[in-house]
């Protein structure tokens, strides 16, 4: 029946000239698909009836008797999707020869080399977006993007059409594309007088831009999902900020393990509320969206707010009433930034040291006057400025203070005589308000107090041995064990300088001697405090009740070292105790994990205590991830782990250490991303026993748990990097 349809079309045997007319296209060729009936004088497309789906209502299928402005309409529905796709099923269906004698030949060419041409320009088009969105640039202006002002070179179209501009003059294709677009938009336009696009395909616009852009993010998250599953585990990070639009922007990272260790953007979303309940759905919804387990899910990281560690209604107590063995760690970089808050602001000499750095910093930098005496002052350093410091990054705290007293007992690399200086000229210099020679008279007393010196050297002290670790926070590949371990590093240091006053006065008076001699040299009438101002004791009464005199001069030295430098101290350790010693007995069994762990594990026994919490939280991965299997198979790999690092592997890679040193390289283990090399961290030994084949058979629950503890977020800086980027983009 369809064959004797297809044989009996298409009629084209009408005498009116207005359908002869309609029967050939405006480029010459036989519109092979429209049939016409003389009896009920309608017009069809015979290649739809027979084809088509029976819910189509076109009136090329039910016969259009509408005759007005019909030509549009045909031109409408050859363009059509449904058409293309009935065309494709009847050219299928026929011989070659059914389909020249139906289709003209050059009708048909003419149809293919439009769509080659529209292929190669959709492909510049997608590059285009492609740089742009590498590069965090902005797609888009705020006007001139119509077709027919794209031949204006005095006016900016945005980076997208600038881009495509750019890219025409050197390539045929694309210029001729952007000629045929300019050329019909004017024509539009100057026959309508409207700025859109009317019918007019020009693969330009923002619809265009929109969808290669939701295509590429479907197939970036489609990748990130395909790998995470291949994993079997991963964790989330979470953090909301508020964007320029004040709006709260929801950032997830999932954390996985391949290889390497990966750290992925999937998705970004406008907050709608601050709830627990409410972020515990937003996630759940992204992992569907994911196609991921959430049973997968082993942990989240995220900051210390409360909708977030509450007790009952927090992010973390709802995720783990879905997941008992779900681990929830609070951003150790949010935790380390509440600690140096916290020791900052326990005593005024801190308080008093930090604000002098910042209020000079501003007083400075607020005057173009100012800021050419400093230059006058550093010119041989004219690169250098102070810093001000922000409200929540401690290590601003850091760079202002080593950019004035240098490092711990070596003045020599900081700015402090040229700061001394800066403010001395400007309180010398004639024709300025009296309150800007009073400030600076304020700012260069305080530099020269001697109690400020020695506040300073604390912190420069403490400063010293918390830098290492937050730089280590702010890397991405990361694990949980080398920071923790630099955690208790950090901690075991300033135990051991808590009591110790004495190298902080040598460092104070090392710099005393250094600043006065400068001062010599350059002939200026300031001196820096070599001592405490000594204060008088009170009188009190003696074991006879009578009223006696202390000694004439307390010792203030002693009163400063117990009212400042060990509150400071104390204040230090105190915070660290209470903010990072959490998941202690997960962190003990990771601890066996570490390859420097291996020499102790060959000669002892484990604890009767070893792996029991990593064991539970194995469990659901593998039913076999026993306390006894554990321990047998990492007590096997110790003994064998000298032969296995031996083994050379083409793609291991040189290590970095930040500066340099290999004494640096224990206390930091600040390594590349790709750390592949050193063959004494967890990494190494997860990377050696997956490239050896040994996590299928020999050691597959160890390669698991190296996988648990690599897969662990412990800082959300992933979500802040992009903060960062979004906030670059918008801007």
């Amino acid at each position: 029946m369809l064959q004797s349809f297809l044989d009996h079309h298409p009629q084209q045997n009408a005498r009116n000239p207005v359908l002869q007319r309609l029967f050939t296209s405006k480029k010459g060729t036989n519109r092979r698909w429209l049939t016409y009936c003389d009896r009920r004088h309608k017009l069809f497309c015979f290649v739809c009836m027979a084809f088509g789906k029976t819910s189509d209502t076109s009136s090329f299928i039910t016969g259009r008797s509408d005759w007005r402005h019909v030509h549009q309409r045909t031109e409408e529905h050859e363009r059509s999707s449904a058409h293309r796709i009935c065309a494709e099923a009847f050219l299928l269906r026929c011989s070659k020869a059914d389909i020249s004698s139906t289709f003209a030949g050059n009708q048909l060419s003419a149809q293919r080399e439009q769509v080659r041409k529209r292929r190669r320009v959709l492909e510049r088009v997608v590059d285009v977006v492609k740089v742009l969105g590498k590069r965090g640039l902005s797609y888009r202006h705020t006007a001139n993007e119509a077709a027919y002002t794209l031949d204006d070179g005095t006016i900016d179209h945005g980076n997208f059409l600038e881009l495509i501009l750019l890219l025409g003059k050197y390539d045929v294709c694309l210029k001729e594309h952007l000629d045929i677009c300019i050329k019909k938009s004017k024509e539009l336009h100057n026959s309508s007088g409207t700025s859109g696009r009317g019918s007019l395909v020009t693969l330009l616009s923002k619809t265009t831009i929109n969808t290669v852009i939701d295509t590429i993010g479907h197939l970036i998250q489609d990748c990130i999902s395909n790998e995470v599953q291949q994993t079997g585990m991963f964790s989330i990070q979470l953090d909301t900020t508020q964007d320029i639009t004040s709006h709260d922007q929801c950032s997830i990272v999932v954390r996985y393990v391949t290889d390497t260790v990966h750290e992925r953007l999937v998705a970004l979303v406008r907050c709608e509320a601050s709830t627990g309940q409410y972020f515990v759905n937003l996630v759940l919804d992204v992992l569907d969206r994911l196609n991921l387990n959430k049973d997968m899910c082993i942990g989240n990281a995220t900051d210390g707010a409360a909708n977030m560690q509450g007790q009952y209604k927090g992010f973390n107590s709802l995720m783990t009433s879905q997941s008992p063995i779900h681990v929830h760690v609070w951003c150790y970089a949010h935790v380390l930034n509440l600690v140096l808050s916290d020791t900052t602001q326990t005593v005024i000499e801190s308080g008093s040291l930090f604000s002098l750095l910042n209020d000079m910093a501003v007083f400075i930098k607020d005057s173009y006057q100012r800021v050419n005496l400093w230059e006058n002052q550093v010119q041989e350093k004219s690169h250098r400025r102070l810093s001000s410091i922000g409200e929540t990054r401690w290590w601003s705290k850091h760079e202002a203070l080593k950019k004035v007293f240098g490092h711990f007992g070596k003045p020599q690399n900081g700015l402090y005589m040229d700061a001394v200086l800066t403010l001395a000229a400007i309180e010398g210099k004639d024709h300025e308000k009296p309150t800007v020679h009073a400030k600076a008279r304020g700012f260069r007393e305080g530099l020269l107090k001697y109690e400020t010196n020695l506040t300073a050297q604390i912190f420069l002290r403490i400063f010293e041995l918390i830098t290492p670790l937050s730089k280590y926070l702010e890397t991405e590949s990361m694990d949980i064990l080398t920071a923790h371990r630099m955690v208790m590093a950090m901690q075991e240091g300033l135990k051991n300088i808590a009591r110790d006053f004495e190298t902080v006065k040598a460092a104070a008076d090392t710099f005393v001697q250094w600043a006065n001699d400068q001062i010599e040299t350059r002939e200026v009438e300031v001196e820096v405090e070599s001592a405490l101002p000594q204060k008088r004791g009170r009188k009190k009464k003696n074991r006879a009740g009578e009223m006696a005199e202390d000694d004439p001069l307390r010792d203030a030295n002693r009163a400063f070292e117990v009212n400042v430098h060990n509150i400071i101290l104390d204040t230090a350790l105190e915070a660290i105790h209470r903010r990072f010693m959490t998941h202690g007995t997960l962190f003990a069994d990771l601890a066996w994990l570490d390859p420097r762990s291996f020499d102790k594990i060959r000669t002892t026994t484990f604890p009767n205590t070893a792996f029991e919490v990593l064991s539970r939280c194995l469990m659901k991965f593998d039913s076999s991830a026993t306390v006894d299997n554990l321990q047998s198979e990492l007590k096997c790999l110790a003994g064998q782990w000298d032969r296995l690092r031996a083994s050379h592997l083409e793609d291991y890679m040189t290590r970095t250490v930040e500066d340099g040193s290999e004494g640096q390289e224990e206390e930091t283990g600040l390594v590349n991303k790709a750390c592949a090399s050193c063959k004494n961290c967890p990494l190494c030994c997860y990377q050696i026993l997956q490239r050896l084949n040994m996590l299928s058979d020999a050691h597959h629950l160890l390669g698991l748990a190296y996988k648990f503890l690599l897969t662990l977020s412990l800082t959300q800086v992933a979500c802040e990097r992009t903060f960062s980027t979004l906030k670059f983009i918008k801007n």
